[in-house]
């Protein structure tokens, strides 16, 4: 009975061991990660490090809004930010303008209660028309990015794209009221172009926020000289969790980090205004003056540093998984 007794503790203690050799092993290989994020954010990228490596979201938003903040907690003014993209968005969401020489492109609508005063009435106030929006490209099918979507369709005839797991997203969200979610209408499908007149997006679908988010290459001028934007188009780990979506959070980084070395991308845009420094960065261009760098044009390096944050936390955080 003493040497089962004793076998049957040494069996124990080595599967304890075990079990803390793996814990550390987990614990070791997040550290590496995480050192990977913090040496990627560098000065440039604190927020996104911070947000994703520090005290990321530990699981799906489920919450609703309830009612309509108040105008001031939300509302700031619309703002030219190159030759051919303005801010229309808010304090805490973007949305953003391309002008083209036959219309105009909305990348991401924000919310219903915000769209016409944001983007219909931010676009009057910079001297364009809304009636020339012809399309608008939603980054992935959550509220705060699509809620605008319909309003535009109803009033001006917009064209609506998303990809076609987050249309279904959309549509069978009960976060988003009927009332509120645009008709299906163009799907979006990787590598996609969509031109109008003499301007060119191109699309990634880049699964992970959601399944089906959508990032996007936008051509755009300074004074005449050309730059690359960048935009991530998902960013938290506000979703159901598991090891299968993590991975293809961190495949969806390292791909796009990768197309943005080859594009040359130098100009970082996010849909929330946290994430791109938009806070900081539309005071400064709005003090700009001529022969000042611009605030957004912040080179390759850095863009691609961003997404490297994003890949490296999401590599920290899936080791629970493994």
């Amino acid at each position: 009975m003493k040497s089962s007794t004793t076998g049957t503790l040494t069996a124990l203690s080595f599967a304890a061991g075990m079990f803390a050799a793996h814990a550390f092993g987990q614990a070791n290989t997040a550290e590496v990660h995480l050192a990977a994020a913090r040496a990627a954010a560098g000065q440039d990228h604190p927020y996104i490090y911070k947000a994703l490596c520090v005290t990321p979201a530990s699981g799906p938003n489920t919450g609703m809004m309830q009612a309509p903040p108040a105008r001031s907690t939300w509302y700031v003014e619309p703002a030219k930010v190159f030759d051919n993209l303005y801010f229309v968005g808010e304090k805490e969401y973007s949305a953003w303008a391309v002008t083209t020489s036959a219309g105009i492109i909305i990348v991401d609508t924000i919310w219903d209660y915000s769209v016409e005063d944001e983007i219909v009435g931010g676009l009057k106030k910079l001297g364009l028309d809304p009636a020339q929006i012809k399309y608008a490209v939603v980054s992935h099918g959550h509220r705060d990015h699509v809620g605008g979507a319909k309003y535009l369709q109803d009033h001006f005839g917009t064209r609506i794209l998303m990809t076609a797991v987050d249309w279904d997203l959309v549509e069978n969200s009960p976060r988003i009221p009927a009332a509120v979610k645009p008709k299906r209408d163009m799907i979006v499908t990787d590598g996609q172009k969509l031109t109008l007149g003499d301007t060119t997006l191109t699309f990634y679908i880049t699964p992970g926020h959601t399944l089906g988010t959508i990032s996007t290459l936008i051509p755009v001028k300074d004074n005449g000289r050309p730059h690359l934007v960048a935009e991530w188009g998902g960013t938290g780990f506000n979703f159901e969790q598991s090891r299968e979506r993590f991975e293809a959070y961190i495949a969806s980084a390292e791909r796009f980090g990768g197309i943005v070395a080859n594009s040359g991308a130098d100009v970082l845009i996010g849909n929330h205004t946290n994430q791109d420094g938009s806070k900081i960065k539309l005071p400064l261009l709005a003090k700009r003056k001529p022969g000042d760098p611009h605030p957004y044009v912040i080179g390759n390096d850095s863009v691609r540093r961003y997404i490297k944050v994003a890949e490296s936390c999401a590599r920290a955080y899936a080791t629970r998984y493994q």
